[in-house]
């Protein structure tokens, strides 16, 4: 990140370059932005944006009262209204594992890129511990949320081939305007919003706002662990043909990272282990919270899963002569993304089993806190969980300028897009403890019969793997679109992109099977990770193209439909050149849709095919990365859209289908044939329906009714498709009210029948986990959360 400073101060320049300009004019301040989305969306263009009627992609468009309806536990919650896209929250606030039409990978958000503005705030989409929803949070300051799956994503940003989500910022008006919002949950999670927005001069506006909340979090480990909040603002000046808009973004904010939790499983059937309740139990507790790890290091579970960082950007547009346009996107992003948690090592089991099946039998099983022994000691169930701890100091710039020649019949867009990031990671994995298997456990120590000491203050093991690295990573690309209408009706458009990656880094190696003290009767330090002062460089370099072919045609104003064809390209993350994975995965994407837009319904239809190359899906499992690699391929067909009968009714639906398979795949360094088998993780059936009732009573008072069912199919938690994720049914609903337009009231409840479903098996292991007692992350309990707003 050398040349980053000089870039930012660069870009800032360009950015006010044109501020001067506007002392003569006297063009009108934009409209402020409302919760009723316009029917524009900019992610998968070039940036002057186009109508979702006209798009020759699939594109979703998620306006603020959607949100509000879809009342996501997450940002990644909110992309389960988003067709082809299976996004499990189940991780907590962090943590999510987001994937989108068929595109294998093995957890986090490969396929995905976040942007604000129209810019990546974070380059890379995913790497390990990080997928980008945990840089970002929903709150009152999104206008909209775009999400383009395919299409031409490949070709803007930075060249994401699957999923590209765009969150759009509320600006200011006229008018001064804001809102002030308190919530609270029935697990006492307590949260405030504010926004403000008006004028600043009669050419430029502003917009401020964010949230602060607190609380134990549904799943209650005894203390808080869900803590923080963001605070967001914008500037907006209009220039004579153009505007200005400069953005910052702070956020510190951690929760709970959820991990997987004992279950009874037989068949499709999913029920409670003891008293850790599927709904809202957790192993984590007020003994496992603050430890310090065999190495000496302490670690504080309440630090959970989080960001803290700047992310500061802007937009320019400015028609330098008629027809001629240049835009420019920048975005700069600093600061820490961090975690920490309590991970399974094993599958809960009778102390004395435990015991067997380290060659002997109980001597002694006593509390760590107290020494009390443990009654009933051989059949005392246990489990066994690590301290994982990981840093990241994380930084990108990211800047896209580009140049429109715009004609009647013909837009022709250049542009190029530069990045440079980079990430710090100092990681200590394992650090397992021996634990009783109970709600909030508690530390156990275990001495066998022949005297061999199996724990030390309750640790069965130190680190089995830790990471002490310096990755840098830039990407340059090149594009050309150009769009023509043929007749009003039919419209061609084509594009291609050059990208060139580049990748570098330092990292400390590790010695295994260390013996720290020598004795091999202490078994808890047997075996460890020990980093040991030495060091490997790793460097990665590749150009690639992609480009897309597209039609669209327009049968009526309101009836239309499009066709494409795209390849696109991605890179390896600095995770798997660590891990010596150099394969770059490559797509070929075949989609057409139907749109219908009327009074009475809107339909958006796509069937898609979708060839992949070059895959890599990696576990850590016995202290160690096993990767899976090979291709893959996916048909499907995604439905979404709205039905309003009468008025003030209206029955939104989403829908896909997916039929997703692994080809020329294996495992095991090559011996294992994985061709055939289920994507894992992505159901061939899920589908969502919400109806909705808005009954007006008086001039200004409003009651919304709103609810939504949905159902996600079978899933295979492991590319091996041996730990089976049962199909489910969920309803959510709830009752807002608007007294006076200025009062908010509201009332919503997440998993209303309290239903247990699991979106994630036991990625610790490979292969089944057998009947029984497994090792699973379910889907969070029945939760009520009650709100009230004053708008002024």
């Amino acid at each position: 990140m050398k040349t980053v400073q000089g870039l930012l101060l660069a870009s800032v320049a360009v950015l006010a370059i044109a501020a001067p300009a506007s002392a003569q004019t006297t063009a009108a301040a934009p409209a402020p932005a409302k919760d009723d989305t316009p029917d524009i969306v900019v992610t998968g263009t070039a940036g002057g944006g186009t109508s979702r009627q006209a798009a020759a992609f699939a594109v979703t468009n998620i306006d603020a009262a959607s949100i509000a309806r879809a009342a996501p536990t997450s940002t990644a919650d909110l992309f389960k209204v988003i067709p082809g896209v299976s996004a499990e929250s189940s991780g907590g606030q962090n943590g999510a594992n987001i994937f989108v039409r068929g595109y294998p990978s093995g957890g986090d958000a490969e396929f995905v890129t976040l942007t604000t503005q129209g810019v990546p705030f974070f380059s890379p989409p995913t790497l390990s511990f990080l997928e980008n929803t945990q840089l970002i949070r929903i709150d009152e300051t999104i206008a909209r949320v775009e999400a383009v799956r395919g299409g031409t994503g490949a070709l803007f940003a930075n060249g994401q081939p699957g999923l590209t989500i765009n969150f759009v910022q509320k600006e200011g008006g006229r008018d001064f305007e804001g809102l002030l919002k308190g919530s609270i949950t029935d697990y006492g999670y307590a949260r405030g919003d504010f926004r403000l927005s008006g004028p600043l001069d009669e050419n430029t506006t502003f917009m401020v706002g964010g949230y602060y909340g607190s609380g134990h979090g549904l799943r209650d480990p005894g203390f808080t662990a869900e803590k923080g909040g963001q605070i967001t603002a914008n500037i907006r000046h209009t220039l004579d043909r153009g505007s200005i808009m400069i953005f910052a973004r702070y956020l510190n904010d951690h929760g709970q990272w959820l991990l997987p939790i004992p279950l009874i499983q037989n068949g499709r059937s999913l029920s409670q282990f003891g008293n850790i309740d599927p709904g809202n139990g957790v192993l984590a507790g007020p003994e496992t919270r603050l430890a310090l790890l065999p190495d000496g290091t302490r670690a504080d579970l309440a630090d959970g899963r989080g960001a803290k960082l700047i992310n500061v950007g802007g937009n320019f547009d400015y028609e330098v002569a008629d027809g001629f346009k240049v835009r420019y996107r920048v975005s700069y992003l600093s600061g820490d993304a961090d975690t920490t948690g309590l991970v399974p090592a094993s599958s809960a089991q009778s102390a004395s089993a435990y015991a067997t099946s380290l060659g002997g039998t109980i001597g002694s099983l006593t509390f760590v806190n107290g020494g009390v022994a443990v009654a009933n000691a051989a059949n005392q169930q246990i489990i066994r969980a690590g301290t994982w701890v990981v840093r990241k100091q994380i930084e990108d710039f990211t800047n896209d300028v580009s140049l429109e020649w715009k004609t009647s019949t013909n837009t022709l867009t250049v542009g190029g897009y530069y990045s440079d990031f980079s990430s710090n990671d100092q990681w200590n994995l394992g650090n397992v403890q021996l634990l009783t298997a109970e709600n909030n456990a508690r530390r156990l120590n275990l001495t066998l019969a022949d005297g061999r000491i199996v724990t030390q203050r309750g640790f069965t093991q130190g680190s089995f793997f830790n990471v002490n690295a310096a990755y840098d990573g830039r990407e340059y690309a090149g594009y050309a679109v150009d769009e023509f209408h043929v007749t009003p009706q039919l419209r061609l458009d084509a594009g291609i992109r050059y990208q060139y990656y580049t990748a570098s880094g330092t990292l400390e190696n590790n010695s295994f099977g260390v013996n720290v003290d020598g004795n091999a009767n202490t078994l808890f330090d047997n075996g460890n990770a020990v980093l040991n002062g030495t060091f490997s460089t790793l460097r990665y370099s590749k150009g690639s193209v992609s480009w897309t072919v597209g039609a669209n045609y327009d049968f009526t104003p309101t009836v239309g439909a499009y066709a494409r064809y795209n390849r696109g390209n991605t890179n390896p993350f600095f995770d798997n050149l660590r891990d010596g994975i150099r394969i770059s995965p490559k797509v070929d994407n075949y989609e057409a849709g139907i749109k219908v837009r009327t009074d009475l319904v809107s339909l958006y239809a796509t069937i898609f095919h979708t060839n992949f190359d070059g895959l890599s899906s990696t576990v850590i499992t016995n202290g160690a990365p096993v990767a899976s690699v090979g291709g893959a391929r996916s048909t499907g067909v995604e439905l979404e859209g709205a039905i309003r009968p009468i008025e003030n009714f209206s029955i939104g639906f989403s829908g896909t289908w997916l039929d997703a398979k692994y080809r020329n795949f294996t495992t095991n360094g090559g011996t294992v044939s994985l061709s055939g088998n289920r994507v894992q993780r992505q159901p061939r059936w899920q589908w969502r329906v919400t109806p909705a009732y808005d009954i007006r009573i008086g001039g200004d008072n409003k009651v919304s009714l709103f609810s939504t069912f949905s159902y996600v199919g079978d899933r295979f938690s492991d590319v091996q498709n041996q730990q089976l994720l049962p199909n489910y049914f969920k309803i959510d609903g709830g009752i807002t009210a608007e007294i006076g337009k200025a009062l908010l009231l509201g009332v919503t409840v997440d998993n209303l029948t309290d239903k247990i479903a699991i979106t994630e098996g036991n990625p610790r292991v490979i292969g089944s986990q057998g009947q029984g007692v497994i090792n699973a992350r379910p889907i969070l309990g029945r939760s009520f959360r009650f709100s009230v707003g004053y708008k002024f």
